[in-house]
């Protein structure tokens, strides 16, 4: 993620620097060094920020689970961790899910495909 992805996001959750920081159980020299570039934006911080922002900006809405989405394979749907804990709709949410064939080594490469995969870009669009 991009710092200039993590300070939009934090304006449309509407949130200060220093309430994100507590949101995400940073510091708010954290939240500081995100936004200016001057740090990484750790796979668990970019992870809970993209999960409040869909929660705030999508509400209850029904989602169909990825694996309809994407018409995966029975034997491909069965060894995902989002079929095994019947969370299609969190897919991108969960490390090892078994996207396009094959699970991705990290959260970056994971990110990578969820970026542009509609399971999460059609839920919330974030400039990417």
């Amino acid at each position: 993620m991009k710092k200039e992805e993590f300070s939009s996001i934090r304006r449309r959750l509407g949130k200060t620097q220093r309430e994100l920081a507590e949101f995400l159980g940073v510091s708010i020299k954290a939240v500081h060094s995100y936004e200016q570039g001057w740090r990484k934006i750790p796979g668990h911080v970019e992870r809970q920020l993209l999960y409040l922002l869909l929660k705030k900006e999508t509400g209850e809405e029904e989602i169909q689970p990825c694996w309809i989405v994407k018409h995966c394979p029975p034997e491909r749907r069965e060894g995902c961790p989002a079929w095994e804990f019947k969370s299609g709709d969190l897919c991108w949410f969960i490390n090892g899910t078994i996207c396009e064939g094959f699970p991705r080594k990290n959260w970056d490469e994971k990110m990578q495909t969820c970026r542009s995969c509609k399971m999460l870009t059609t839920r919330i669009t974030c400039g990417w």
